[in-house]
This record gives structure tokens, sequence and C-alpha cells, in this order.
């Protein structure tokens, strides 16, 4: 008995020492690299853009952005999250990445007219969003992000 109570209180330590230990994300608000970033509303006005308090179109980010707006019960969706995941790894200098969660989001999905999922939107420094509906496969999402976002001419 004595064994085990050892056992769980040095694993309690190594678990306690490990979180002072590994760094956390101090700042929060910026976006991570190579990961796709679940987004809510807050988050849409501090980092994309203001739809509340003006109906003009004005970019606050400074990467291009993709938003993945989806539903845990919708089949595409689901298809298109891992190809979402590769290509936030590919592109994490380039761009950022992030999911909306219509059921959880509502309000942010209603301001920006979604009405089919999936939807994404792919979003430049400068210039109009542009947007896929429906799923698609990875190098139609490849070719909207580099002539869209990255600005590259067609292949």
């Amino acid at each position: 008995m004595k064994k085990i109570l050892l056992i769980a209180a040095i694993a309690v330590i190594a678990i306690v020492i490990y979180s002072f230990a590994v760094p956390q994300n101090e700042k929060k608000d910026k976006p991570e690299k190579g990961v796709v970033i679940q987004m809510n509303n807050d988050l849409y006005l501090k980092n994309v853009a203001d739809y509340k308090d003006t109906k003009e179109w004005k970019f606050k980010g400074d990467k291009p952005v993709v938003i993945d707006f989806y539903a845990d019960w919708c089949g595409p969706c689901r298809m298109v999250a891992p190809l979402m995941k590769e290509l936030a790894k590919e592109y994490e200098d380039q761009i950022v990445i992030y999911k909306v969660n219509v059921d959880n989001e509502s309000e942010l999905a209603s301001a920006l007219g979604i009405k089919n999922l999936p939807t994404i939107l792919f979003i430049p420094k400068k210039g109009d969003p542009q947007v896929i509906v429906g799923s698609a496969d990875k190098s139609t999402f490849k070719r909207a992000i580099d002539q869209v976002l990255l600005g590259k001419p067609a292949k």
C-alpha cells in the first residue's frame, strides 16, 4: 500500500512540475502557427473584422485567413477538417486557418450569411473575401489559397 501511495505522490509531483516547466502560450490573442484554431465571435471581431460597428469591410489581420464554417453533424465538414489541418501545417508561416462551429456561434454565422455547410471563407489581406461552399479536394483549397490569399498566378 505504501508503494502505491508513493508512486501516486511521485506522479502528482511530476504533473505539477511539468505544468510549470512547459511554456504556456502567453499571447492567446496571437494566432498559433500550423494548427487550425477554433474561432468564436469575439475572436472574429478582434482578429478578422468588425461587423457590429461598421458595414464597411476592413480586415484586421496581419496574415491572410481561411475560415472553415462547420457543424459536428455535417458529413462533408468532417471530410474537410483533416484537409484544413494539413493546409495549416503546409502554410503555417503564410496564413492562419480558423474553424467556426455554426451550432455554437450562430450569431457569427448569421452575420456572415452562412447558410450551407461546409462554407470555407478565404480572406486576403487586401481585397474582398472569396468563398467555397461545399466540400472540395485539397488541390482546390490549395489553388484558392495560392491565388486568392497569396496572389500567386494560376498554373
